[in-house]
């Protein structure tokens, strides 16, 4: 077992922003997911990605500070459904797929944006 963080072993910084700017694209493309970026400006869509990349920096032991708001605070009142969630998954699990992220750390990826869902979906 690896005594280096989740951010050590996904890459750092790079390789965590590179799978945000992978992710967010196929996101936004997604017929059932669309809805959440359409009427936003380009600069919003910058600010929501760099927060992404601090959340998931931070969350997997990198460097970053958040500071954003709570889940259940970013997400009230998107009306983010059980559906809107398996397509994310699936998009997620794409991703991750492209990048070739070993077993090990896409379980740790996976477990912990599971752990959201219930802060998320409505």
């Amino acid at each position: 077992m690896s005594n280096k963080s989740l951010y050590e072993r996904l890459g750092g910084y790079d390789a965590i922003r590179a799978v945000v700017n992978d992710l967010l694209p196929r996101l936004q493309a997604d017929p059932v997911l669309a809805r959440f970026w359409q009427h936003r400006s380009a600069d919003g869509i910058a600010r929501e990605k760099q927060l992404l990349v601090d959340f998931l920096c931070a969350q997997a032991g990198g460097p970053m500070y958040y500071t954003g708001r709570d889940m259940v605070l970013s997400h009230r009142g998107m009306k983010i459904s059980e559906r809107d969630w398996s397509a994310f998954i699936g998009h997620l699990n794409a991703t991750l797929d492209a990048f070739k992220v070993p077993q090990a750390e896409r379980a740790d990826v996976v477990a912990f944006i599971q752990s959201t869902r219930t802060e998320i979906v409505e």
